[in-house]
Formats: C-alpha cells, structure tokens, sequence
C-alpha cells in the first residue's frame, strides 16, 4: 500500500513558495493550503504576496482570504481545518501541500496544540486589564512572581504569552510551561 505524502513548504514570504508549490501540485496531483496567518484575511491580500488570480484558478488552494481582518483566527482554528482538508485531500488520492510563512502553524500540524482548559472570560478579562493598566514591565514582573517557571519561555516583552501564561496559571495552578511539556504530537497513522 502506498503512503499518503503531504508537503509542508516553508519559508519567508516572497522566497517563491506559492510558485513552486502550484509546480509541485501540478506534478504530483495536489493542491495548495495556506499556512501563513495573515494571508487567511480577504483584506490583506496586497499586503502578503497572495497567489494572483490566475494562480488561484490553476490549482485549488485552500484557505485564503476567507476571514474577515475583523474576526480573530487561531491556529486550533487553522489547524481543524487542515486537518479536515488534508483528509478529505488523501481520500480523493490528492497531494496536500501545506504553503506558508507561519511557524506556529506547521508547529501545530507536526507536534499538536497544548491542550488546555477554557480559561473563563471573566479571568481573560480581568488579566487584560491589569496589564493594560500596569504595562508590559510591571505585568511581567507580576508573572515571574506568580510563575517562577515562566521566565524560561516567556521574553520580558511578549505581552501575549505574558497573558496567556499569567492567565493559564491563574486558572489551573500550573505552569503553562508544564502544560507544553504534556503536549505530545497528535500525529498518529490514523490522524490523516
């Protein structure tokens, strides 16, 4: 039995993936799916080197410009539909090829999401406001604090990950670098 083959295609935007990626997909019977966050945005597509039209209508290509720049977009998000589009790909004996300039997103695809409990709205909300009232410095400050353990994966200026540890923490009384050392790929012979 044949394995199925699904290419990841990495690297920085205007390196030539999206035109080396339809060569691959015309050769190998595929079709193209973006793996860069900003390009999922219909608003955005000058702005990210977006396939052209006639790009477009020579192989199909999912996921992009499909978002609204207004809506948020995660890569859980990205990654369920992936995956639902990789299976559906293979089934019909298609090549998936996975094309982008976000790490997080092949990230996700190879070694799976840390799967963590819902933090509630009220904490998420509470935690932004503290830090927009405190600032960056202080808010980390507050998290080492909190979570000794944090000052290994958090950088003093990445607000976002500051948050989200601090509120992981808060919620679940362990360390958001504990819950990322569970994490095991979800890739498995079954997955695609």
């Amino acid at each position: 039995m044949e394995e199925n083959k699904i290419i990841l295609l990495a690297g920085p935007t205007s390196s030539g993936k999206s035109k080396l990626a339809i060569l691959l997909a015309k050769k190998l019977d595929g079709e193209i799916i973006n793996a860069d966050s900003m390009q999922v945005y219909k608003e955005l597509s000058i702005l990210t080197s977006r396939p052209s039209k006639s790009d477009l209508k020579k192989i199909n290509h999912h996921l992009y410009g499909f978002k609204s720049a207004k809506n948020n977009f995660s890569v859980g998000e990205w990654l369920k539909q992936t995956t639902k589009i990789i299976k559906k790909l293979i089934k019909s004996n298609k090549t998936p090829i996975i094309v982008g300039g976000t790490g997080l997103y092949f990230k996700s695809l190879t070694d799976g999401l840390v799967n963590l409990p819902n933090i509630p709205i009220s904490l998420r909300t509470r935690v932004r406001k503290m830090h927009k009232l405190i600032g960056q410095k202080e808010f980390y400050y507050k998290l080492i604090k909190l979570d000794p353990l944090a000052k290994n994966f958090v950088l003093p200026m990445d607000a976002q990950r500051s948050m989200r540890a601090y509120e992981v923490k808060k919620k679940t009384n362990i360390s958001l670098s504990i819950w990322f050392k569970k994490t095991k790929s979800n890739y498995d012979e079954k997955k695609f």
